[in-house]
């Protein structure tokens, strides 16, 4: 059964700098493009980064575009989001996604993506 759990959230300062991890089991983790999306009150579920299966290959919401970073640890079967300099737009519960088959550009969106992780609330003070 797969399983992705992200941990990492928390209170930071506007500024601050967070790093989220997915960590997935049950499945050949290098056979899967993996995504970050994140979800504010009210708002819809939105892309925020992913990458290919190999880690060459990255791709991100133009807001978030030299801020933060997405890397993945195959031998470790786990994926980051490595968020700096974040603002107070940026709370929102963050979730990692993983698929077997995504390229451009289902890759930045939700409905394509197979499994899901349950989610870290990502908090900033401003």
């Amino acid at each position: 059964q797969v399983q992705l759990v992200e941990s990492g959230g928390g209170l930071v300062q506007a500024g601050g700098s967070l790093r989220l991890s997915c960590a997935a089991s049950g499945v050949t983790f290098s056979s899967y493009v993996m995504g970050w999306f994140r979800q504010a009150p009210g708002k819809e579920r939105e892309f925020v980064a992913a990458i290919n299966r190999s880690g060459g290959r990255t791709y991100y919401a133009d807001f978030v575009k030299g801020r933060f970073t997405i890397s993945r640890d195959n031998a470790k079967n786990t994926a980051y989001l490595q968020m700096n300099s974040l603002k107070s737009e940026d709370a929102a519960v963050y979730y990692c996604a993983a698929d077997p088959f995504l390229g451009p550009p289902d890759i930045a969106s939700k409905a394509k993506y197979t499994y899901w992780g349950q989610g870290t609330q990502v908090t900033v003070s401003s």
